[in-house]
């Protein structure tokens, strides 16, 4: 079947997009294999080389709300073009770099390419017909997750029996692949809104933004009652504030915080925040577990490859699934998606105090735990739409995909600090203990209950995207 508004096929537009939305998470995890190796590789500090990471977090949570807003302004297909330059570019560089400096300002711009999932998701609803919409969504949701759980094992393969460059050339080509794609198989989108970006607003909330995570990603490093800690996380709400103030009064605000503040998109950003949480603690608890020596009596002695081998089928899993949650949301609304990801996520977790003990068993976990967030990841961008106006659509979702970066930044920052203080002595090193990973995961099975408890809050009959009610508008060529 062809979609008669665009004249290309329906499915060839989603496969466009969910390839394009894997290659970008793949990008955020493509180091952390490597993240043992860098100092040595760079010729830098274990604490210097942390920032590889930091640059891409920071880089994709300022850069997100404002592609996503220009997205709403100028057409979503040709910021999807625009965001994946920086994205290129950023994966030259790194795969040149031999030192610190280049290395974080290649990760930077890779950072900016996270831009692509959240208009991806809101080009869908312009360009594909009411019933193609909802599992489509939900596949291009789901492939942050994807991509995620699918780069550990490639990187960990290509780090062991290749050189770390291989890594970033190959996502280069990724990255030109996706750019060839989108520009001649995805046909234009309207900009759907008459205006102007806010640049205060933009600036305000990058400010802000950076403080908060940046606080929190880099307390543990810095000391979390340091005056640097301290400092960034006291500014955080009061540059915040100020910024909802100036977007409250402006009357083409980066955000509109009036539509952000109707129950259903406030509840659903809240429950989008403890599901990235939920979601990047066992991704973080595993990974340690498959690797520690067995001599430390819980570690399973598995290589870095073998590791990633063991937690690839989650990302499949998510892929599988999405389509079932797009029907479960079709007939019985999203808010019950939500809800139901959200606890099948809290039995995964629920699992390890029986299962954390062997490699099938965190296979399992892994598995379960990836199945409630494709459920979960699917349904967010249904409720954040179906309230949502049209002209905001890319700015909203952009907005949601902030959130979860805001909660895997916490989740990273609340479990390494468990994992810090609940150790053990082997041999010359200190290591976590067992008790520790399983505080861990059962914070993580808090987390998602959380989830589960603030998605009950959502209105009873969850609204449907207005493209399920109307057909896409017409693609206007820029």
């Amino acid at each position: 079947m062809e979609d008669s508004t665009t004249g290309t096929r329906p499915h060839g537009i989603v496969i466009v997009m969910a390839v394009a939305g894997i290659v970008a998470s793949l990008t955020q995890t493509l180091v952390v294999p490597l993240i043992g190796e860098l100092p040595r590789l760079l010729g830098t500090s274990a604490s210097n080389a942390s920032w590889v990471l930091t640059a891409t977090l920071l880089a994709g949570a300022v850069t997100t709300p404002v592609v996503g807003r220009l997205g709403d302004l100028y057409g979503k297909r040709r910021m999807m073009l625009v965001c994946s330059v920086p994205l290129i570019v950023g994966c030259v560089i790194c795969a040149l770099s031999g030192s610190l400096a280049p290395m974080i300002v290649g990760r930077g711009l890779q950072g900016m390419g996270m831009g692509l999932i959240p208009l991806g998701i809101s080009a869908l609803r312009d360009l594909l017909p009411p019933e193609r919409l909802g599992p489509s969504i939900a596949l291009m949701s789901s492939s942050m997750g994807i991509g995620g759980a699918l780069g550990m094992p490639l990187a960990a393969g290509v780090a062991e029996y290749a050189s770390w460059r291989v890594l970033f050339w190959g996502t280069a080509a990724l990255s030109v692949l996706v750019t060839v794609l989108i520009g001649t198989l995805v046909p234009p989108t309207p900009a759907r809104t008459p205006g102007r970006l806010d640049v205060v607003g933009a600036l305000g909330l990058g400010a802000g933004l950076v403080c908060l995570l940046l606080g929190v990603s880099k307390g543990a490093d810095w000391g979390w009652t340091s005056g640097t800690t301290l400092g960034l996380l006291g500014a955080a709400p009061v540059v915040l504030l100020a910024w909802g103030w100036w977007e409250l009064r402006n009357d083409d605000p980066l955000v509109d915080l009036r539509v952000t503040a109707r129950r259903q998109v406030l509840l659903t950003n809240l429950a989008s925040i403890v599901v990235g949480f939920a979601m990047y603690a066992q991704a973080l608890i595993i990974m340690q577990v498959l690797q520690l020596p067995k001599a430390t009596g819980h570690g399973l002695g598995q290589s870095m490859l073998a590791a990633g081998l063991w937690m690839a089928p989650s990302g499949l899993m998510m892929m599988l699934v999405s389509p079932v949650g797009a029907r479960l949301s079709a007939v019985r609304g999203p808010k019950v998606t939500l809800i139901t990801g959200s606890l099948i996520m809290a039995l995964g977790y629920g699992s390890s105090m029986v299962l954390l003990g062997s490699p099938w068993g965190m296979l399992v976990i892994t598995c379960v735990c990836s199945i409630g967030i494709g459920f979960a990841y699917g349904s967010m961008p249904a409720l954040i739409m179906g309230v949502v106006p049209r002209s905001e659509t890319a700015a909203a979702n952009s907005f949601n995909t902030l959130m979860r970066s805001i909660g895997t930044t916490t989740s990273a920052a609340v479990i390494g600090l468990v994992l810090s203080q609940m150790t053990i002595r082997f041999g010359p090193a200190v290591v976590p203990s067992e008790g520790g990973f399983r505080v861990g995961m059962l914070i993580g099975c808090g987390a998602a209950l959380s989830a589960a408890a603030i998605t009950l809050a959502l209105p009873r009959r969850a609204e449907q995207p207005e493209a399920h009610a109307e057909a896409p508008a017409p693609a206007a060529r820029h």
